[in-house]
């Protein structure tokens, strides 16, 4: 799955797609995206509102793929193969008991290049996708990956990672579905007040749609305006903001076409040598 960003006004949208935050939220055009799915190399004109942190979706697998129907786990979660969308990183489909954790803390520590971003999972909040993220852990499907994705509007400023091929297609070869906020303020950029206030330490999931949760996440480093269509479940420990502030410092890395993007791969590369769970009980 790969995230997108809604497409400049008048430029066309490369056909690769990107995994990204789906519809991360802006001001006053919808221009970008949070997502995890379709194309989404395009960025918001300067003042205009993003509006999603997408993935993209990766090309179609193998025909053969397609010669049975997508494995779903029988728990309450329903994990879901997705062969049109491979994983890119083998990893099996997560456990789904009858009855999932929702109750209590996980801490988890990603080790970066540029130091450590601690995370605190909230199961109450949502139980299905912390599950799934414990085992991408367990399963060290996010360990020497890359961070492929930061933004840098007035009212989107995340890091988006989860990929291991670092392209914005990538995910665990599974899907799952929403477990959305509904408590969010309203963003105070947003006259219509169809977007909400992602604060600044929120931790949430990229999608390419409903329901199309996979590996993708993103790290808010400060207040940004999206739909409430992104999963949170977590937040950023104070070293992990100091971390998260170093990085976006750095910026976005210039390219050919922009000189000056604001959307993109961080020009500091930001490398997750290692997520670990610590097992202190909360």
């Amino acid at each position: 799955m790969s995230s997108e960003l809604e497409p400049r006004p008048g430029v066309a949208t490369p056909r690769r797609s990107v995994r990204a935050l789906t519809r991360l939220a802006g001001v006053t055009v919808l221009a970008g995206a949070l997502v995890v799915g379709a194309s989404a190399t395009a960025v918001a004109a300067p003042g205009a509102s993003v509006d999603a942190v997408t993935a993209s979706a990766a090309p179609p697998a193998a025909a053969d793929a397609a010669t049975r129907p997508p494995r779903t786990t029988h728990g309450p979660c329903a994990y879901t193969e997705t062969p049109d969308e491979p994983a890119a990183r083998p990893v099996p489909l997560p456990p789904d008991p009858r009855r999932t954790p929702d109750r209590g803390t996980v801490r988890v520590t990603l080790s970066t290049n540029h130091g450590p971003i601690g995370l605190t999972l909230d199961r109450a909040t949502a139980p299905c996708t912390v599950q799934s993220f414990l085992h991408l852990v367990r399963k060290r499907f996010y360990d020497r990956t890359m961070c492929h994705r930061l933004t840098a509007y007035p009212t989107l400023s995340v890091l988006q990672c989860g990929d291991p091929s670092g392209t914005g297609e990538g995910g665990p070869g599974y899907r799952y579905r929403d477990e959305l906020p509904t408590d969010l303020p309203p963003a105070p950029t947003d006259p219509t007040g169809e977007r909400k206030v992602y604060a600044r330490g929120v931790l949430a999931m990229a999608n390419a749609g409903p329901d199309t949760n996979g590996s993708q996440f993103f790290l808010v480093y400060a207040n940004s305006a999206l739909r409430p269509n992104y999963t949170i479940f977590g937040e950023i420990d104070a070293a992990g903001l100091a971390t998260l502030d170093r990085i976006a410092a750095g910026g976005v890395a210039p390219t050919a076409e922009d000189p000056a993007p604001v959307d993109g791969a961080p020009a500091l590369p930001v490398d997750i040598r290692r997520a670990v769970r610590s097992h202190h009980h909360h």
